[in-house]
């Protein structure tokens, strides 16, 4: 699976403006609900959020992957949230989180749900990438880029 077809256009936003970890939670289960019409807004920023409360998904290097698996999800889906200015998000190096990735799968999909997060962790691992992400101009830009990476399973 190509980590570019977990998005779609609606579900980036560059520059985006956000005050708080709970407000880009809030916007990334906003632009989830989009694609899971079976699940409101409200339940995947729960999902997001219980997630977190076990403890934080910043990677450091100013990123966060928040995740869930949730009934009611057909299928594994994502959302880039660029924001302007990084938030505080108790990553464990202590920097402001400026990318986030939110990723929800079904509840059934394990083996799915941990390849795909660990696709993220080499992607948002790697400075070259980070940095072209930052200085993206469009919203196909980071499509495009993101699109270059795999999770390896010969979809």
């Amino acid at each position: 699976m190509n980590i570019g077809e977990l998005l779609g256009a609606d579900r980036v936003h560059c520059t985006a403006e956000v005050s708080s970890k709970k407000r880009a939670l809030e916007m990334l289960g906003e632009m989830l609900s989009t694609r899971l019409p079976k699940l409101t807004t409200g339940e995947i920023f729960d999902s997001l959020l219980a997630r977190e409360r076990l403890g934080s998904t910043g990677l450091g290097h100013g990123v966060a992957i928040p995740h869930g698996r949730l009934e009611g999800a057909d299928e594994a889906c994502a959302a880039l949230l660029r924001l302007d200015r990084g938030v505080d998000y108790d990553a464990p190096d202590s920097e402001p989180v400026d990318i986030l990735f939110a990723l929800v799968v079904p509840t059934e999909s394990s083996e799915e749900h941990l390849q795909i997060l660990a696709v993220l962790a080499r992607m948002f691992s790697d400075p070259e990438t980070l940095a072209r992400l930052r200085d993206a101009g469009s919203t196909r830009e980071i499509l495009d880029l993101l699109g270059r990476w795999s999770t390896g399973d010969g979809d």
